[in-house]
């Protein structure tokens, strides 16, 4: 069913995240909330939460578009969820996974699950490209903490979440965060046949 509202969030997300690529590729970042959005429409969350998860990276990420501006556009709920699961980038990067990690138990219904499906999707993706890789370490090469600490956050972020997830979307993020522990202790992929 059409509806007006997520087809403006996606044209906003797709213009605010014009040119940006996710890390380490040429995966074009909109993606990225797509496919939060994507979860949570198989959730069946509400207009709200999908172009929540649409926008969720516009206000942290991208230049001309704050709180007020998203108000204005999708209204105060989406705003509030908006405001809710936006980090600090004034932050320091410890400071600033620490202070979303304990801001989870505070957060509204519809926030926790766009913290979710963003955390879901970043784990999904970042598993698949390690298993299609031909060397793991470039993966990890654009994260600067490197795949211990980033691994680290993750687990307590997950464990966090999980805490007040239903069932399935909470084990979910346990699949991908043990999948993408054990891919990252496996080391380097074995050499790639050049047959077909």
């Amino acid at each position: 069913m059409y509806q007006p509202a997520i087809e403006r969030a996606l044209r906003v997300a797709h213009e605010a995240h014009a040119g940006q690529t996710r890390k380490g590729g040429d995966v074009p970042y909109v993606l990225h909330p797509i496919h939060a959005a994507l979860i949570l429409s198989a959730k069946n969350a509400s207009e709200e939460v999908i172009v929540a998860a649409l926008l969720h990276d516009v206000v942290e990420d991208c230049e001309g578009w704050d709180l007020e501006r998203m108000e204005l556009e999708f209204g105060a709920r989406v705003r509030s969820i908006l405001d809710e699961v936006t980090e600090d980038k004034s932050l320091a990067w410890e400071q600033r996974k620490q202070a979303a990690i304990d801001h989870v138990p505070h957060l509204s219904a519809e926030a926790l699950l766009v913290k979710a499906a963003d955390k879901l999707h970043n784990l999904s993706s970042l598993l698949a490209d390690l298993r299609t890789a031909e060397n793991p370490e470039d993966v990890w090469r654009p994260f600067t903490r490197g795949p211990e600490q980033t691994l680290r956050m993750s687990r307590v972020l997950v464990e966090a979440l999980v805490q007040r997830l239903e069932a399935d979307l909470a084990q979910a993020l346990r699949s991908a965060l043990e999948a993408l522990e054990a891919a990252a202790d496996s080391g380097p992929a074995p050499p790639r046949s050049s047959e077909a």
